[in-house]
């Protein structure tokens, strides 16, 4: 496998809708005011968070189980940011929408700026074929209310292309988080 530069991820967003919308480059400043960066960077795309927010509450006692998950264990909100509360836990989605070739994987990773803050992303891998908006995990590991913003960066996907093509794809397997266009609640 091998890393893909800027070059490869350009040429694939626009030739084949790879990512979209697609920024070509980085964004750092948005109608005079400072954002946390996003876009095209030299071997990876920054993604944005989406003003779309699922908060973990426990006004209902919530068990979290990821065979039967209650809808309930959230507050939606919707906003130009989301106050993730202490020592808590936030869903998201991508503003954009991706579409992984058959012969790539996806690493996707926290930017620094919010880790340094103690707001810790997590997201799974993209496989080959997967194609939706990422869902995204936000922690907020501080004793302390932690705010991210909407229609700016929060993680940085890494593509790697393969060496073969994989036998089987996500969407060869029916991957039942195919085709996501809002945030996805664990699927058992």
């Amino acid at each position: 496998m091998s890393i893909k530069s800027d070059k490869w991820i350009r040429e694939m967003a626009k030739k084949h809708g790879m990512i979209e919308p697609f920024i070509d480059g980085q964004v750092r400043h948005c109608e005079g005011q400072k954002v946390i960066s996003y876009g095209l960077s030299s071997y990876g795309y920054d993604l944005r968070v989406a003003r779309e927010f699922k908060i973990f509450t426990n006004i209902n006692n919530s068990l979290i189980d990821p065979k039967n998950f209650r809808e309930d264990a959230f507050v939606h909100i919707e906003g130009d940011y989301c106050i993730v509360p202490p020592n808590s836990f936030a869903l998201a989605r991508s503003v954009e929408y991706f579409r992984i070739p058959r012969d790539v994987l996806t690493v996707c990773l926290g930017k620094s700026t919010y880790a340094r803050c103690g707001i810790i992303v997590n997201v799974t891998p993209f496989e080959p074929e997967w194609e939706g908006h990422v869902t995204l995990e936000i922690s907020n590991t501080t004793p302390l209310p932690a705010k991210v913003y909407a229609n700016e960066g929060l993680a940085q996907v890494l593509f790697y292309q393969a060496a073969e093509v994989c036998e089987t794809s996500y969407a060869d397997r029916g991957g039942k988080y195919m085709g996501q266009t809002s945030i996805t609640l664990p699927i058992a």
